[in-house]
């Protein structure tokens, strides 16, 4: 090895000077990839900051439904079962000439339903489909146009009851209870829920309603309008369905020029849903 310029060593065989002094050489002779090393600390990749992943959103809990689409739920469902029984029964105040009995029906997927209806020692059958009904009576089951020409021919022996039924007095306003909740909850000025029960105030429409049977006399005529009319309702839902209904209504109303009050609840009770067998006679069947 010969001196260089500058005080740098020459290698004799290749002629190239190197100015490093012998501790830089011995330097890098022990750390061979000293120089990598700094490369690398230096590079892209080791200097990026870590990345945060990002933050997991928080998944909202789904909104709990409006009282008045979880009560519409509960009536379809009811009514999806295809077939239920029930039991109504109706309280007024002491004293009240007109005090009904209990009343059974049974409703099917074939749009069947049979009403028993009992007022004091009278009980009355009935059979309805789609708008019509045929009654039992002493001649079997008639239609309400045979019941009528019936009457007539016995000078009103059958009228109003006589001997073999109300000849299906009222039931041309028939409604099952899934009808009837679906009616009447569409005229409720505001449900509230507490628990699995559900109540809420009639409007003045369906409590006329409610009052007047539907709103017509038996010979279609309009029913007198009631006045100081009030009236609530009240659901209890099991399982998702409805499962029991009670209507309260009260108001003032004409009959024949004399002024009644009226204070009527009715509360039905809903049972052997979706195990209900209607046994529907073949003379019904033809006249229905």
């Amino acid at each position: 090895m010969m001196s260089g310029v500058g005080g740098g060593r020459q290698n004799p065989h290749t002629g190239v000077v190197n100015h490093a002094g012998p501790r830089m050489i011995k330097l890098m002779k022990r750390t061979p990839f000293l120089l990598l090393s700094l490369a690398l600390l230096g590079s892209p990749l080791v200097m990026a900051e870590p990345v945060a992943a990002p933050a997991a959103e928080a998944t909202a809990a789904p909104a709990a439904p409006a009282v008045g689409d979880e009560v519409k739920a509960a009536i379809s469902k009811l009514a999806a079962a295809g077939n239920y029984s029930w039991t109504t029964s109706t309280v007024v105040p002491e004293g009240s000439r007109w005090r009904p009995g209990p009343s059974n029906g049974k409703t099917n997927a074939d749009g069947y339903s049979w009403l028993s209806t009992t007022m004091g020692e009278r009980t009355n059958e009935s059979f309805i489909k789609g708008g019509k009904y045929v009654s039992k009576g002493e001649a079997g089951w008639q239609t309400a146009e045979e019941r009528r020409a019936a009457r007539e021919n016995a000078g009103g022996g059958e009228g109003r009851g006589g001997r073999g039924g109300a000849g299906g007095r009222g039931l041309e306003n028939f409604k099952t209870p899934v009808q009837q909740a679906e009616e009447i909850v569409g005229k409720v000025k505001e449900l509230k829920k507490d628990g699995d029960v559900v109540t809420g105030e009639l409007t003045e429409e369906a409590v006329k309603s409610l009052l007047t049977m539907g709103g017509r006399r038996r010979d279609g005529s309009e029913a007198p309008a009631p006045t100081e009319t009030k009236g609530s309702i009240k659901l209890w839902m099991k399982d998702g369905a409805l499962a029991k209904m009670e209507t309260h209504v009260a108001g003032k109303l004409s009959v024949n020029g004399n002024a009644m009050t009226i204070d009527r609840k009715s509360i039905t009770e809903i049972k052997d849903v979706g195990t209900t067998t209607l046994d529907v006679p073949e003379d019904v069947k033809k006249k229905l």
